[in-house]
């Protein structure tokens, strides 16, 4: 039978259970509450190249705990560049492939209207 004392990390390791709980909950929760953002903190600010280097860099911070952990595994910096490399591109794909297919508006174009003026140029 094993005492408690056999395991002296035990405590350590509970409190690194929740704090990565916690920091799962914090980034899984986060693109819920990120697009919340907008219309506070206007969609002028969010919507072009500087709303979406924002979410990128929100992403790779995100990301952090998870190219270490790569870092670890494999000992090599490698692993944790192809994890950034592949974050890249399925963001560049999603920000610009994507997201324009979803917002593009379905409705016709709106036609011109065209008004005509007559003059006249005669007495009346």
């Amino acid at each position: 039978m094993t005492s408690g004392t056999d395991r002296p990390n035990q405590g350590r390791g509970r409190l690194a259970n929740w704090v990565t709980a916690g920091w799962g909950a914090i980034t899984g929760a986060a693109p819920h509450v990120l697009h919340h953002i907008g219309p506070l903190a206007g969609a002028a600010i969010l919507a072009g190249f500087a709303g979406r280097m924002l979410f990128f860099v929100l992403g790779l911070v995100a990301a952090i705990p998870m190219f270490r952990r790569l870092y670890r595994r494999f000992h090599t910096w490698a692993a944790p560049a192809i994890a950034v490399a592949g974050f890249a591109a399925a963001y560049t794909v999603s920000s610009l492939v994507v997201a324009p297919l979803l917002t593009q508006d379905d409705s016709p174009p709106a036609t011109e209207v065209s008004v005509t003026t007559t003059t006249h140029s005669h007495d009346h």
